[in-house]
């Protein structure tokens, strides 16, 4: 079953996280941001409270290339998951650590700043961050998140389903 929560969620924060660039409109199809450009929102509900996504390119709740942004503090946790398309992400700050399985405890790769991982559709894992750290995903959408066991969802609405 599809979790169209964090669908919806994204919607609404790649609206508001999305970055604008005067120069975009300039030459369509281009994107070009720094830093200051990119506007940061609440990261979804069914994402724990505490981490910030900017969206760069593309729209993650539809068909199609997107790239957006994570920011999380230290000790952030998302517990075990899988998502239903590749993701690529790329440690811009921070130390990102992730499980490879259904557990926090299953086996981790703990990536620095300039590290890479690339997770096929489906494979389980959590992540869990060391200092602040900010990640950058890419991949093909709609983005989406599927816990490993529906409770762990904080989001209560889609826990529920």
């Amino acid at each position: 079953m599809r979790n169209t929560s964090i669908v919806c969620a994204v919607l609404v924060c790649a609206s508001v996280a999305r970055a604008e660039d005067p120069a975009q409109t300039e030459t369509p199809g281009v994107v070009h941001l720094n830093p200051k450009d990119m506007k940061w929102a609440d990261a979804p509900a069914d994402l724990p409270k505490g981490a910030k996504i900017t969206v760069l390119h593309g729209d993650p709740t539809k068909a199609g290339p997107f790239t957006m942004r994570m920011k999380a503090p230290s000790g952030y946790k998302i517990l075990p998951h899988w998502h239903s398309n590749d993701e690529n992400l790329t440690v811009i700050a921070g130390t990102l650590i992730l499980h490879m399985g259904d557990t926090m405890k299953a086996k981790a790769h703990s990536l620095a700043a300039g590290g890479f991982h690339f997770l096929p559709a489906k494979m389980h894992h959590g992540a869990e961050t060391k200092g602040e750290t900010i990640v950058q995903i890419t991949g093909q959408g709609p983005f989406d998140i599927q816990y490993i066991n529906p409770a762990d969802n904080p989001n209560a609405k889609s826990a529920r389903k």
